[in-house]
């Protein structure tokens, strides 16, 4: 792909963008012999304040919500031109601990747009046919088309992570894994699929009070799994896998964002900025029509 679409041209949003990045994107074909030695070198990610607000406004939490909308209303009409230009095909991959806002996002962000075009997958623990093909397969199948976006809930990093946490892979593994994620997601770029990926940065105090709040409320029921709760208790290692794998997957071609998630109007107004800033820089162009419409006339 012969564009650039991670390189703001504004100079302070580029700014604030990069401070959210887990450091300078890495060509993965340059470090992948050593990372094979060595493990991939985890980022500090204690030092991502998931409480921060660096893109709300000064004018508070009600102008942010009113900037999320109208964000989410451009979004639909940059999504309209998207769908036309057919040039390229986008993946949006929310990942992110449990009650982070992968939902929340997909309502807030994306809600406002045609379903014309666009399509979200949510993961769930491999099915046994699943099972029977490379982690990979089932991912693959679920790329976008020309002209289409497709957001991913939990993704292919889901294997760098459950298995992680669980020991069921050995640090070879979990080395090979980046390597084959890194090269499947720069066969994609260069075959016209952009992908951006959000990490949700949530804090531990404020996944309890969300899910408590499934527990409280009834009709939050059906969101809370007893397997949240064994999750939560890894919680540390979690942490630990989460900055192995951004440390190691942060390429120029598939670059990452943390987000700080605990407020989730500004998730949403990060989020929906980034995504606008990276479609505008495809430079998208309604296609020409045929020289004969001009001189049809309806009755």
């Amino acid at each position: 792909m012969n564009v650039y679409p991670f390189h703001s041209q504004h100079k302070a949003l580029r700014k604030l963008w990069q401070q959210w990045q887990p450091g300078q994107p890495r060509d993965s074909r340059e470090t992948r012999e050593a990372g094979a030695r060595t493990g991939a070198a985890a980022i500090d990610l204690a030092s991502f304040d998931p409480s921060a607000k660096p893109f709300s406004s000064d004018k508070g939490k009600q102008h942010d919500k009113e900037s999320v909308l109208k964000l989410a209303t451009e979004l639909d009409g940059i999504q309209n031109v998207f769908y036309a230009d057919r040039r390229f095909k986008l993946l949006v991959i929310l990942q992110g601990m449990d009650a982070a806002g992968k939902d929340g996002t997909l309502r807030g962000v994306f809600g406002q747009m045609t379903p014309l075009g666009v399509r979200t997958v949510g993961w769930k623990a491999p099915t046994e046919t699943e099972k029977a093909h490379d982690y990979l397969w089932r991912i693959h199948q679920q790329m976008p088309g020309a002209g289409e976006i497709v957001v991913f809930n939990r993704s292919q990093y889901e294997d760098v992570l459950v298995p992680v946490v669980n020991e069921w892979i050995t640090p070879e593994q979990q080395a090979q894994r980046y390597a084959h994620i890194n090269d499947f997601e720069r066969m994609l770029s260069e075959t016209g699929t952009v992908i951006v990926k959000f990490m949700l940065h949530i804090s531990k105090d404020e996944q309890r009070e969300r899910l408590q709040e499934r527990l409280d409320d009834p009709c939050k029921h059906w969101k809370f799994d007893e397997g949240d709760l064994k999750v939560r208790a890894q919680w540390d290692a979690y942490q630990q896998a989460y900055a192995q794998l951004l440390g190691a997957t942060h390429t120029p071609w598939a670059p990452w964002t943390i987000v700080p998630a605990d407020s989730k109007t500004h998730r949403n107004l990060m989020i929906a900025t980034v995504l606008r800033e990276v479609l505008n820089n495809l430079d998208l162009k309604y296609p020409p029509g045929a020289p004969a419409l001009d001189k049809i006339k309806v009755k």
